[in-house]
């Protein structure tokens, strides 16, 4: 993914970011795909919550006799629509590849309260990116940070500060279930 994929609408590190990283404060982006939108709009952000990605993945599973193994992964969050968006892409992508209903990438806003907030962690899973040495996303993150004209940072996983994963890279999750009213789907105005 390169800047220029992103829509001009999502394209915000000029103003969130600076060497130290990406601003953040009550509001943060979840990417996701437009299949899901209706049920996020009844139910609010959930826990492992594409359910149907869930299902299809497991019947695949035992179609090859394989197993699955569920998991209950959090609320993947960022300060930064362009990364949202970046998620969204994949999530996209992953759908589709699924269901092939020709879904499209949707950013979610979500704006929470001073403690609702304070669950918002940052995500050291972000290691994992980092380690596999050629992901997407870390290419996204260089791209980004020098069309700022800024150093993407390099980060040592096995040493790095947990808090690198969020303010370098946009990395958080929440545990706790988001409900709709503090949600709202971006649209381009």
């Amino acid at each position: 993914m390169s800047n220029s994929q992103t829509p001009a609408f999502f394209q915000d590190s000029a103003q969130l970011l600076t060497q130290a990283g990406f601003k953040t404060s009550n509001t943060w982006y979840h990417g996701t795909a437009s299949g899901l939108v209706d049920s996020i709009s009844k139910q609010g952000l959930k826990s492992s919550g594409d359910v149907e990605s869930r299902k299809k993945a497991k019947s695949t599973m035992a179609t090859i006799g394989d197993s699955f193994k569920e998991r209950k992964d959090p609320i993947f969050l960022t300060q930064s629509k362009e990364l949202a968006y970046f998620w969204a892409q994949s999530r996209t992508q992953s759908r589709n590849s699924f269901f092939a209903q020709g879904e499209t990438p949707v950013v979610l806003a979500i704006t929470l309260s001073d403690e609702f907030n304070s669950n918002v962690k940052t995500d050291v899973g972000g290691a994992a990116l980092i380690m596999s040495g050629s992901d997407e996303f870390m290419d996204s993150i260089k791209v980004i940070y020098e069309s700022n004209n800024l150093t993407a940072p390099e980060i040592d996983p096995i040493r790095a500060d947990r808090m690198d994963y969020l303010n370098l890279l946009g990395l958080a999750y929440c545990k706790q279930n988001i409900s709709t009213e503090f949600i709202e789907v971006l649209k381009e105005s």
